[in-house]
């Protein structure tokens, strides 16, 4: 089966010839459909610019990231604002919801921006605010409620395209643990029903509740685990052990 994203030997420089900072170094991925891969790294390892490159918000240096067979990196204009919006679904830390629109208002958005048949979108707004625990908040305002059901009007709003790739980014950042804890839940529970998704997290926690972990250093993919057959508490253990040797340097990374 061919991988629902595939990044091949991407660089991405930052500055001029005099001043070259190197992000990302010939770094390599596949993700299958259906994965829930967590990205984690220390600040300035690369993370969030790989999660930027692959939801076209930055562009690559030199190499290629393909969306099923689409080579993103040669997208502009309207094919890549296109694809963006139909293709990608993003979730952020701060949010990023308008305050002057109601709930129903800001996860119809996207909608609305696609030309959607409005006969149509009332339906996709209960079917995802039903998903995300949230119909009977449709009618207030972001700022009458609270931080979790912030989140979750957030990912209301990534999932109603029904995106290929769900893109997270620290989404449990602002959130007390409580709400972190149950937004982490729902987005396993999305991921069970067949959706992608690529999570950028400083969060051991976060991370546990990931098929696959991924960690960055310099650039370049240091180390992975895989969840298997473990418990969310051995895979916690296992990545809390490899962010201890990440921390020390690498020097008893595994091979």
């Amino acid at each position: 089966m061919e991988p629902i994203l595939r990044i091949e030997n991407i660089d991405k420089y930052y500055g001029n010839k005099s001043n070259l900072t190197k992000a990302l170094s010939h770094l390599s991925l596949n993700i299958d459909k259906g994965e829930f891969v967590a990205i984690m790294g220390a600040s300035g390892s690369g993370k969030t610019t790989l999660l930027n490159c692959v939801s076209t918000i930055d562009r690559v240096t030199a190499g290629h990231i393909y969306v099923g067979k689409t080579d993103i990196t040669k997208l502009k204009g309207n094919h890549l604002n296109r694809f963006r919006r139909e293709e990608l679904g993003f979730i952020f830390q701060d949010f990023n919801l308008l305050d002057n629109f109601s709930i129903e208002d800001n996860i119809k958005l996207p909608l609305v921006l696609a030309g959607e048949d409005y006969k149509k979108m009332d339906a996709k707004v209960q079917k995802a605010a039903g998903q995300l625990g949230i119909v009977e908040l449709l009618k207030k305002y972001p700022y009458e409620v609270s931080g979790g059901q912030k989140q979750r009007t957030a990912i209301a709003r990534a999932l109603i395209t029904n995106p290929r790739i769900l893109l997270a980014d620290e989404p449990t950042g602002a959130l007390d643990s409580k709400a972190a804890t149950n937004l982490l839940k729902q987005l396993r529970e999305i991921n069970q029903t067949g959706q992608t998704i690529l999570m950028v997290t400083h969060s051991n926690v976060a991370a546990s509740y990931a098929d696959r972990v991924m960690f960055i250093k310099d650039g370049e993919v240091f180390h992975q685990i895989y969840r298997g057959d473990m418990t969310r508490s051995a895979l916690l253990d296992k990545i809390c052990d490899a962010v201890t040797v990440l921390m020390r340097g690498g020097e008893d990374s595994e091979s």
